[in-house]
């Protein structure tokens, strides 16, 4: 017999479950408990701090909004991960079957990333806009990351290809794609090891301040490179793509905000690193880890070279797996407490937001890498491009992200303050070492 408390996560969400009599003769409706990073998400989550992403795609072809709800009617009922509505329960959140109708596709009219209210789209966590060209999917963070964002976006378009190009129906066929995960395994809990030891940062970094955007608005900006002329200059000062970038936004904010002169706080950007290359993981649920960016200006000036390898070097030595098996594996410990488990969930989240408060202002921005898209050879000829980019956060006034397609790579700023010169700065740079950007914005700051 097993010791009152004594009990799994997922036990003590059945119990609830059966408490609230959530099944019927007819059909038993399906649960599936939250992963470890989205626990938090619904205890921060409100109208000024979504942690809402979009992902998009651009086509070829004007969008048609019916056969796109179309669509999202077929592809969703296969999507288990996106099927799904939050419920509150007395020790944890968790999710069950919707089963609703999709929420409407609608023609986008408003800023991004705006916060989703469920109640108002028949209670699922996402939503689907098109404007011209462009499909938009928004996803509510708790669901999953932008892996299994990509992946959602992608059979969505496919349907809608399929629908508009009968002969692409013909061709490939009407189901789901091979390289589709369904998998929906806790990645967190299957590989974290026992910890004891925290490592990540809570010492404030410098912060991105000045004059907002007016309430609800949002900034959105887009640098669109060739990637082949990106490697060259990369390949010039011995970094990766992503370490370049990194340097580049660290030293546009150095140069422009701390005017190249010493500070008391450093420059820190969280990376999340996706951990599935790691962990031979396939999961749709999130499943990443921050690292920190770090360069903190004590001495009088630095070079661009000199920053770009502080960054490297500090990029370097946290990723790798048995860092970031130790990042993920204190906060999974936390959450498999026995004593934490059995804490009533309105006082969990008060120490949640705590946490997170203490944590959030420990970096200056968040760069995010979602990596190279690619479709289905058939499907090329129809697809022009991706985007992708974060709702801003408490203290995160600026982030950026780094999606590619095709030999172009595009890096996106975010952001709520009317100054855009680290964003000036950035492009800039990146002209001085000979790579040719294509600027294009939502046009917030000239309104």
């Amino acid at each position: 017999m097993k010791k009152k408390g004594n009990h799994t996560p997922g036990e003590e969400l059945r119990e609830e479950i059966k408490k609230e009599n959530i099944t019927n003769t007819q059909h038993e409706i399906r649960w599936d408990r939250l992963d470890n990073t989205a626990h938090l998400f619904p205890v921060i989550a409100g109208e000024s701090m979504t942690n809402v992403y979009r992902i998009s795609v651009t086509l070829t072809e004007l969008i048609q909004p019916e056969p796109l709800q179309e669509a999202l009617d077929i592809v969703l009922p296969k999507f288990d991960g996106f099927n799904l509505r939050l419920r509150q329960g007395v020790f944890w959140y968790y999710f069950e079957e919707n089963g609703k109708p999709a929420p409407r596709v609608r023609e986008e009219n408003s800023f991004p990333c705006r916060y989703i209210h469920s109640n108002k789209n028949r209670s699922y966590l996402f939503r689907v806009t098109y404007y011209k060209y462009r499909i938009n999917l928004e996803v509510f963070h708790v669901l999953t990351d932008g892996m299994g964002g990509i992946n959602f976006l992608k059979e969505l378009t496919y349907q809608y290809l399929r629908l508009i190009h009968p002969e692409l129906k013909d061709k490939m066929g009407d189901s789901l794609s091979s390289d589709t995960s369904m998998n929906r395994e806790d990645s967190f809990l299957k590989n974290y090891k026992r910890s004891a030891s925290k490592g990540y940062h809570t010492q404030k970094a410098y912060l991105l301040e000045g004059e907002k955007l007016r309430p609800g608005e949002f900034g959105v900006m887009h640098g669109y490179m060739k990637i082949p002329e990106l490697k060259k200059v990369c390949r010039e000062y011995g970094v990766s793509i992503n370490e370049y970038l990194v340097g580049v936004y660290v030293w546009s904010v150095y140069t422009e905000c701390m005017k190249g002169m010493p500070s008391k706080r450093p420059i820190r950007v969280a990376v999340p690193v996706n951990l599935r290359p790691y962990f031979n993981s396939i999961t749709t649920k999130n499943f990443f880890a921050m690292v920190s960016a770090e360069f903190h200006p004590t001495e009088e000036s630095y070079t661009f070279r000199e920053v770009l390898q502080i960054v490297r070097e500090s990029l370097k030595s946290q990723i790798n797996r048995e860092h970031l098996e130790q990042l993920f594996s204190y906060n999974v410990s936390n959450q498999m407490n026995t004593m934490a488990r059995v804490v009533p969930l309105f006082l969990k989240n008060i120490a949640m937001r705590y946490v997170y408060r203490t944590s959030a202002l420990a970096n200056t921005a968040t760069v995010t890498n979602i990596g190279n898209i690619t479709v289905a050879e058939e499907y090329c000829p129809y697809v022009e491009m991706f985007h992708a980019f974060l709702a801003v956060s408490k203290g995160q006034h600026l982030k950026g992200t780094i999606c590619s397609y095709g030999d172009t790579l595009v890096f996106s700023f975010s952001y709520d303050l009317i100054d855009t010169s680290v964003q000036r700065g950035f492009f800039r740079r990146l002209a001085e070492d000979g790579v040719a950007v294509e600027i294009e914005s939502n046009g917030v700051n000239y309104e």
